[in-house]
């Protein structure tokens, strides 16, 4: 080992994972040592997380569940509708579902754990090439099950009971629920698929289902066919924001899937991105399908398709249609996680869970650690730290097959910034960041992370600008 790589492996490590706000403290920079963790994965497309006692859980469509209790080695527990255990019996025990949505799977359901101490997997059934689709809700004494079906509760696609038809281009496809409480304790669902939008309704804790009177409930975004799904929201203590994530594009290798954000300080919106844009704008145009440059510039784009090779004939390093997020905030380390499924560079649709820190800006927006999860804690870093060459990644704010490769920058100790673009960087306060390459500055944070690509522990930095555009920064290691 040359002495420049000892000073890496020397290096402190950190971050994410943190809400970070004003009054944040970090610990002293400590002198944390990454090591390879052997990540053991699995497939769970479209994840939803819960935790119970020492285990996470993630449940995601077609019944494929996995555990783990450290986010980083995971076990699966089934693959498909037919093996699961979660609910016996399922064809028999979900069978309205399945002839209504003239299907045989699941798509992306929820897990929760109620105030009353019991489990509820809110699971989705459609037909696939319509909006022909139920969300019905089942019930456990056990977090593994067995689940009793209490019913479906709301349908999409069909003449409704006051013989109006649907309207696929307003109304929502009625898939991909999240239930979440927030900060007063009321339980509400987001949810919603393409068509007609994202939704979100009021629920009632006593039977699990909707409020009634609300109807299809309050409209957040979408409309017109547009490409945005798998809404998830994350409420924030220090912020007050509740932030709700989305997937813009399509979920096959070249679809362009992406994860976006958007907040406001009620569940039920307005929700805007950091650019100031309200998200109810975001939808096609009238009379179009799948119409991506209308809702492109609506929702702070956090991650896309991305590779840390240039050669990407050569490579699998990176992730393709990364999307279909849930979240997790670890109320005793005071740590945020964001968990989605991925596709990768050379590996056509083949799929895997991935975890990574996630942590907010001096703004307030929620950033994407560039590199998964390995057990990397929260501290501060020195000048001498952090310079050094960098893989530079921008992520843009288009909805595109393209994955984006990496150009070179030089990090000095003077606080300019060399390479394919010129700049400058320096510290807003003792954890922030701001880099600035050609005029655009990017607020942010340097974490230590284990860049399994490198094999080795790195530094690297994530930021966003105020024109909503997000880097990603891995250094080189010699």
């Amino acid at each position: 080992m040359n002495k420049k790589m000892g000073v890496y492996r020397f290096l402190s490590s950190a971050i994410l994972l943190i809400a970070l706000s004003a009054c944040s403290t970090i610990p002293t920079a400590v002198d944390q040592k990454l090591e390879d963790p052997g990540f053991k994965d699995v497939f769970v497309h479209d994840p939803s997380i819960i935790k119970d006692e020492e285990t996470y859980y993630i449940l995601g469509s077609h019944m494929q569940f996995a555990k783990t209790n450290d986010l980083i080695h995971w076990e699966q527990l089934s693959e498909s509708v037919p093996t699961n255990h979660l609910i016996p019996n399922i064809y028999d025990e979900l069978a309205e579902a399945f002839e209504f949505a003239k299907t045989d799977t699941l798509w992306a359901g929820d897990m929760i754990q109620l105030d009353n101490g019991k489990y509820y997997i809110y699971y989705s059934a459609c037909e696939g090439s319509s909006p022909l689709s139920v969300l019905g809700v089942a019930v456990s004494d056990h977090v593994e099950g067995p689940y009793n079906n209490e019913g479906i509760f709301l349908k999409s696609g069909i003449t409704k009971e006051d013989g109006s038809a649907f309207d696929a281009t307003k109304e929502p496809n009625v898939i991909d629920p999240h239930v979440f409480y927030d900060k007063e304790g009321k339980l509400w669902m987001v949810y919603g698929s393409y068509s007609g939008g994202i939704f979100i309704l009021e629920m009632d804790e006593e039977t699990g289902f909707p409020k009634k009177g609300q109807g299809y409930g309050t409209k957040l975004l979408g409309g017109n066919h547009s490409r945005i799904e798998g809404p998830y929201i994350q409420y924030n203590e220090e912020t007050d924001y509740y932030y709700l994530f989305l997937s813009y594009g399509g979920l096959a290798a070249d679809g362009g899937y992406q994860i976006r954000v958007a907040r406001s300080k009620n569940p039920e919106g307005p929700y805007m991105d950091n650019t100031g844009k309200t998200m109810l704008d975001a939808k096609g145009k009238e009379g179009t399908l799948f119409d991506d440059d209308s809702i492109a510039p609506y929702g702070t784009k956090l991650i896309g398709n991305h590779s840390w090779e240039t050669d990407l004939a050569l490579t699998n390093a990176g992730y393709v249609s990364p999307g279909h997020n849930s979240t997790y905030f670890e109320k005793e380390t005071n740590q945020y996680f964001i968990i989605f499924h991925t596709r990768f560079p050379n590996l056509g649709e083949q799929h895997s869970v991935r975890v990574h820190p996630m942590f907010f800006n001096e703004e307030g927006w929620p950033l994407i650690a560039p590199l998964r999860y390995a057990n990397e804690k929260l501290t501060k870093y020195t000048d001498k730290q952090v310079i050094g060459d960098y893989k530079l990644i921008f992520h843009g704010r288009d909805i595109t097959e393209e994955i984006k490769v990496p150009t070179e920058i030089t990090i000095n100790r003077n606080g300019k910034i060399e390479g394919e673009y010129a700049g400058k960087w320096d510290w807003s306060n003792d954890k922030y960041v701001n880099i600035t390459l050609n005029g655009i500055t990017y607020n942010g944070l340097f974490i230590s992370q284990w860049d399994e690509y490198q094999e080795a522990q790195t530094m690297a930095f994530s930021g966003l600008s105020e024109n909503g555009d997000t880097i990603f920064m891995i250094r080189n290691v010699e």
